[in-house]
């Protein structure tokens, strides 16, 4: 479950700085200034991205045996500003929490 944890969580800060670009940078850019080129190479590549993001999420949530509503909730915060990166602090908790949970107690002599 590490290396799916470290592929979400890598996928999630990448969506959410290139998500922050297009809203931040490239909305205001498109319709305050009428210049969309932001937008039209930004928005494909965080389509693109996101797609990255559903599959690394979807695994990780298989992997963690997440409930359906856990896993959909994560897979939708890579489309709201900033909430990928809440949601990786999260799902960071989530797996540790389960890592202490199965770790066996050392054995007393």
């Amino acid at each position: 479950m590490g290396a799916a944890l470290t592929r979400y969580r890598a996928i999630a800060w990448i969506v959410g700085v290139v998500l922050i670009l297009l809203v931040v940078v490239g909305m205001p850019l498109k319709y305050g200034f009428d210049n969309p080129v932001v937008v039209e190479t930004v928005g494909p590549a965080h389509g693109f991205l996101y797609m990255i993001y559903l599959v690394a999420a979807f695994d990780l949530s298989r992997r963690a045996d997440w409930p359906l509503k856990r896993m959909l909730l994560v897979m939708l915060a890579g489309t709201v500003p900033f909430v990928s990166f809440y949601a990786e602090r999260r799902v960071s908790a989530w797996v540790a929490a389960r890592r202490e949970e199965r770790t066996p107690e050392p054995v007393a002599s």
